[in-house]
C-alpha cells in the first residue's frame, strides 16, 4: 500500500485530512522528534487507526510531505509505489476536484 493510500484511508476513517491531523499533532506538542509510539498510541486511542496507517502519518510528521515517501518507492512497480515523492495533505476532496 502506498503512502498516499495509507493517508487516504486515515482520512476516510477519521474524517480529517492529513493536514488537520498534523495540525492536531502539533497542538499536542508532537514534532519530528516525537517517538513513533506516542503518535501511534494517540491515533489508536482517539481514532482507532491501526499501527501501519499511523506509521505512515508519523513518517509525514517526522520527514515532511516532501520526505516521507522513500525514493525506492517512487515510480516503482511494487505494492508500496507512489507516483511522486511529494504528498498532498489537503485531503481527498481537494485532490479530486
Amino acid at each position: 500500500m502506498s503512502y498516499r493510500a495509507y493517508l487516504d484511508a486515515i482520512e476516510t476513517k477519521t474524517g480529517k485530512t492529513p493536514q488537520e491531523l498534523l495540525d492536531e499533532a502539533s497542538a499536542r506538542g508532537f514534532d519530528s522528534t516525537t517517538k513513533a509510539g506516542e503518535v501511534v498510541a494517540w491515533l489508536r486511542d482517539d481514532y482507532g487507526v491501526g499501527r501501519g496507517h499511523a506509521m505512515a502519518l508519523y513518517g509525514v510528521l517526522k520527514n515532511g510531505a516532501d520526505g516521507a515517501v522513500p525514493d525506492k518507492h517512487v515510480g516503482s512497480d511494487g505494492s508500496h509505489r507512489d507516483e511522486s515523492s511529494t504528498l498532498r495533505l489537503d485531503g481527498l476532496a481537494k485532490r479530486e476536484s
